[in-house]
């Protein structure tokens, strides 16, 4: 799967989509809840081609990536236009869609198999880190500029999504 379907997709299947659906998730609070009760449960797994503390990694990487710059940033034309449009749609449907087993581009490579509690313990940091910053925010790879409160529902969304394979 390219990358461009990171952005073709919500637009191609909304139709399709099961609008009734809601995240696990819906903040980030929900998101260090949910990481909790991962970190304590036994067998948790993931179900795609990642395994779990590389999808941990991922999500801790996005978070960083925003407060310090994404590696490899698309055009200010194409954050402007289709990506921004895709992230309105991603807001409307209250659900991302995205290949969940696409890296950031330019984002270094994700430890594998890697260590759970490590992950998790990124992934907090990574959440803490973003809920205490009062600065500037990169612009997205992909969406441009978000402000903090945008930022704040690509993570809790692009969290959402990634939990649609990970079983505990």
């Amino acid at each position: 799967m390219k990358r461009r379907t990171l952005l073709q997709a919500p637009l191609l299947l909304a139709p399709l989509a099961g609008w009734a659906d809601s995240p696990m998730v819906g903040s980030l609070p929900d998101a260090r809840r949910w990481l909790d009760r991962l970190a304590a449960a036994r067998g948790a797994q993931s179900t795609g081609a990642w395994p779990l503390p590389a999808v941990l990694e991922h999500l801790a990487q996005s978070i960083e990536m925003s407060l310090d710059g994404y590696p490899q940033p698309r055009s200010a034309l194409f954050q402007n236009t289709a990506g921004a449009a895709a992230f309105a749609v991603f807001q409307w449907r209250g659900r991302m869609s995205h290949g969940l087993d696409e890296p950031i581009p330019g984002a270094p490579a994700l430890a594998r198999p890697g260590d759970l509690a490590t992950s998790v313990a990124r992934l907090h940091t990574a959440i803490a880190r973003f809920e205490q910053h009062g600065g500037a925010l990169a612009p997205h790879f992909a969406y441009g500029r978000l402000d903090k409160a945008q930022y704040a529902r690509a993570h809790t969304l692009h969290i959402a999504n990634h939990q649609d394979e990970i079983v505990l």
